[in-house]
C-alpha cells in the first residue's frame, strides 16, 4: 500500500496535468472539436485536467486511506460513464482501452483502501 497509493495519486496527477495544460492535445485524443467559444478547452482543463490534479494532490497531502479511496471512486465514476458510452454511443478500441485503465485504477484504489 505504501507504494501503490502514491503511485495511483501520481497517475491521477499526471493525466490531469495533460488535460489541464494541453487541452488541445487532450481534445484531439478523445475526438473533441473546439467550438466558437473557448468553453470546450476550458471544460477539458477543468473536468479532465485540474480536477484530477486536485484529486491526486489532495490524497497525497492527506495521506489517509479514505483520501486514496476517493481516487478509486472518481476513476470508478469515469469508468461507469465510459461503460455507458460504450453501450449507448458505440464501441471503439480506444474507448475500451480507456475503460480498462479507469477500471484498473478504480479497483486498485478501492481494494487496497477499503
Amino acid at each position: 500500500m505504501d507504494v501503490f497509493n502514491p503511485f495511483l495519486a501520481l497517475v491521477s496527477i499526471g493525466f490531469g496535468l495533460i488535460g489541464w495544460l494541453a487541452p488541445g492535445y487532450t481534445m484531439k485524443v478523445v475526438d473533441l472539436q473546439p467550438g466558437p467559444t473557448p468553453m470546450g478547452p476550458g471544460e477539458v482543463r477543468a473536468a479532465s485536467g485540474a480536477l484530477f490534479v486536485g484529486l491526486g494532490a489532495g490524497a497525497l497531502i492527506l495521506g489517509d486511506p479514505l483520501a486514496y479511496a476517493m481516487i478509486g471512486f472518481a476513476w470508478g465514476g469515469a469508468a461507469i460513464g465510459r461503460l455507458t458510452s460504450l453501450a449507448l454511443d458505440g464501441r471503439t478500441t480506444k474507448k475500451w482501452a480507456f475503460f480498462g485503465a479507469e477500471t484498473v485504477v478504480a479497483a486498485l484504489a478501492l481494494l487496497i483502501n477499503l
